[in-house]
């Protein structure tokens, strides 16, 4: 192993690097050649993940990885251990700018949201109303310059009496600034499927019409070299976090130069809702109460979604009952006449978001295996980190299928 001195940070890597040697000691960095499909830069919970081949749904049960090599250096395991090690796949490009991005940056964010429909208003609303310790400002673009002149006029207009400083300002925002802002939020569609239109996966319909647009915004984001968080809430949620993420990494010849947004920069809002609505059946049923104390919900925001209904105690029937259930909770609201945005919109969005940028666990989706996985992780001064657990078998193939499944997505078909 090879330790290296990194502006006064201790690498340690079994790669030759042209860097100034230092001598050894606890490391902070672990320098490697990691899969192409995970993110650059993460928190090590487990020594397997510093020498993995190849990522997919096994880094979410450590155990189910190629065992790490006997070589690693006693001081690195300790580092893992105290949750004090970044992996850092060295061979990507913009390694240095994955660190930056990782690093721990207190203060409040600067928010720009991308149009305010029924989704993003409703987002708008609660980021207001919930944000004003973590948030400083959310400007907001849409296409219809009298929509934003409403929800700034109607934002504005709201305040605690007499600490009128207290909620985030709402200010309008050019399409040229989108992307001066620490976080920028996707939420534009171009069509929804009209309420008794008989479309079943509602979601996989607006793939088509969403995918051009967020490919637009993200080829945008790599011109100005945004540094933040990408975040997608329109759907379908997860398919659009590849779209985007491959577009910004795609150089003007076609190829794939890895030069755009990091994989670990864009993140799918859609999780979020999934689990509230399988605590909303919890609460109603006895038979699915172990999810309030010891569920987990895994994968996309739709077809796929895998809902467990206990890790320690899974009962693969039961959380197959309970999936079913989630997933199919949108189309109750639509047989009633209305549009299911509410739900999504606070839940999937505002909550996880504000949840995110306090450096809590969330729910969201993130690159795992080439494809946007839905999973229980959060952002810490190391980087990202998932949560990792000791998985049933018959979860674990649930996982699998949904990885599978994921990765076939084509043109909105699976």
């Amino acid at each position: 192993m090879n330790y290296y001195d990194l502006q006064g940070r201790l690498a340690v890597s079994p790669l030759d690097l042209p860097f100034e040697k230092a001598p050894l000691g606890t490391p902070s960095l672990f320098l490697t050649k990691l899969a192409s499909a995970a993110p650059v830069c993460f928190r090590a919970t487990s020594p397997r993940q510093l020498t993995a081949e190849t990522a997919d749904v096994s880094w979410l049960d450590p155990r189910r990885m190629a065992p790490h090599p006997a070589d690693l250096p006693p001081e690195a395991l300790g580092a893992i251990q105290d949750g004090g090690l970044t992996a850092v796949n060295a061979a990507h490009p913009r390694w240095r700018d994955a660190l930056a991005f990782t690093a721990s940056r207190p203060g409040k964010k600067r928010v720009h949201l991308l149009a305010v429909g029924d989704v993003g208003g409703t987002l708008l609303t609660a980021l207001k109303l919930l944000g004003g310790d973590a948030i400083s400002a959310i400007g907001i673009c849409d296409l219809h310059e009298n929509t934003v002149a409403r929800w700034t006029a109607e934002m504005g207009q709201i305040a605690w009496p007499w600490d009128y400083g207290a909620l985030p300002e709402v200010e309008p925002v050019s399409a040229e600034r989108l992307f001066d802002c620490d976080v920028f939020i996707f939420a534009a569609t171009k069509a929804i499927p009209a309420v008794g239109s008989g479309v079943k996966d509602v979601r996989m319909a607006q793939f088509e019409a969403n995918r051009p647009l967020v490919e637009s915004f993200a080829r945008q984001a790599r011109a100005a070299n945004f540094g933040g968080l990408f975040m997608v809430l329109s759907d379908p949620v997860d398919p659009l976090c590849q779209a985007a993420w491959l577009a910004s990494n795609t150089a003007p010849d076609g190829t794939l130069d890895h030069r755009g947004l990091l994989s670990e920069q864009v993140q799918g809002f859609g999780l979020g809702v999934m689990t509230a609505r399988a605590a909303y059946f919890a609460k109603g049923d006895p038979r699915f109460a172990s999810f309030l104390t010891e569920g987990r919900s895994f994968g996309p925001h739709g077809q796929g979604l895998v809902i467990a209904n206990s890790i320690e105690h899974y009962d693969d029937a039961l959380s197959q009952e309970l999936t079913e259930l989630v997933e199919t909770a949108n189309l109750r609201i639509r047989d009633l006449g209305f549009k299911p945005y509410v739900a999504p919109a606070v839940s999937s969005g505002a909550m996880q978001l504000l949840l995110a940028l306090r450096g809590d666990w969330h729910c969201s989706s993130l690159c795992l295996g080439g494809v946007w996985f839905g999973v229980k992780n959060r952002f810490t001064p190391q980087g990202v980190e998932w949560e990792t657990l000791d998985l049933p078998d018959k979860l674990f193939e649930r996982l699998c299928e949904t990885e599978a499944a994921l990765k076939r997505v084509k043109r909105g078909d699976f």
